[in-house]
């Protein structure tokens, strides 16, 4: 069975609709598909109905912006009930968060000599819930200043670049309190990627393993081989559940293909039992995946 629980669609910073992205998860051969996007669930209904219509299994979920020391880290929050009015209210905050920081990303570019518009923004954003640095990025393509997301990122958009801005997050223990409390369960994305490998150290992912945490994502292309076998006995030790995935955004990551990392069989049963697990003991009627 080929597993893959971390993609974006349009309703963040993906580039096909959740429908397409579905469709092309059917297409590349995987079984499960995880939607996980940034800070929202409104991508849910139309990718469950796409999933039952191509007969592949459906998860949902979404990866949850956090800032742990100053610096940013997200977590993979799944099944939690969308319904949970704190949970909504928290991400809600988020998105504003993203909005906001836009227009002073813009005039840190112009003070750099890059003329962009709100209006350029809000042209790359499809069905966005919110804007935030990768639509940015789309613009400075589209305006030709970069040749794709990574380049912008890496000259201008990434923390410590001359045009980052920070906003809003809350940190990984207060979100994964959240999501545990409507019913979900809670992953580390990326852990050892960029620069959250510096404050989420073991003692860091132990205190959150002691509070909740359900597992690590092991298995990604920002891991190389080492770090994944480090990671793999830090889950062992702790009891936490290892996922892999692609973190596909379809041509927003190009290298990113759907299921180039994948979640074991068996491991993704136990981090449904964990959610499951989690929602019977809030009392929360949590939604089912589609597992055809």
């Amino acid at each position: 069975m080929r597993i893959d629980l971390h993609t974006h669609s349009s309703c963040s910073d993906g580039t096909d609709s959740p429908a397409a992205l579905v469709r092309a998860a059917a297409a590349a051969g995987l079984d499960v598909l995880g939607l996980t996007d940034h800070d929202t669930f409104a991508g849910w209904d139309e990718a469950r109905a796409e999933a039952e219509q191509c007969g592949i299994g459906f998860v949902p979920g979404a990866e949850v912006s956090c800032r742990l020391a100053g610096t940013s880290v997200h977590l993979l929050a799944y099944l939690p009930d969308p319904t949970d009015a704190e949970l909504s209210s928290m991400l809600e905050r988020i998105r504003e968060g993203r909005n906001a920081r836009v227009p002073h990303i813009l005039e840190r570019l112009k003070s750099l000599g890059i003329e962009l518009t709100p209006e350029d923004v809000a042209a790359t954003s499809r069905a966005a819930t919110s804007l935030g640095r990768p639509h940015v990025a789309d613009a400075l393509v589209a305006a030709g200043y970069a040749a794709d997301r990574r380049e912008a990122f890496d000259r201008w958009l990434s923390e410590g670049k001359p045009a980052y801005v920070t906003r809003y997050a809350p940190e990984p223990a207060e979100v994964m309190g959240r999501v545990v409390a409507a019913g979900g369960a809670s992953v580390l994305a990326h852990p050892r990627g960029r620069r959250s490998r510096y404050v989420l150290t073991d003692s860091v992912i132990g205190e959150l393993a002691d509070a909740g945490l359900a597992g690590l994502e092991v298995d990604h292309l920002d891991h190389d081989d080492a770090v994944r076998q480090e990671l793999r006995g830090l889950a062992r030790d702790l009891d936490l559940v290892v996922t892999g995935s692609s973190d596909h955004h379809g041509a927003g990551k190009n290298d990113h293909d759907l299921g180039c990392c994948t979640t074991d069989e068996g491991e993704f049963a136990r981090l449904l039992e964990r959610a499951r697990a989690n929602a019977e003991r809030s009392g929360r009627a949590t939604p089912e995946p589609f597992l055809p």
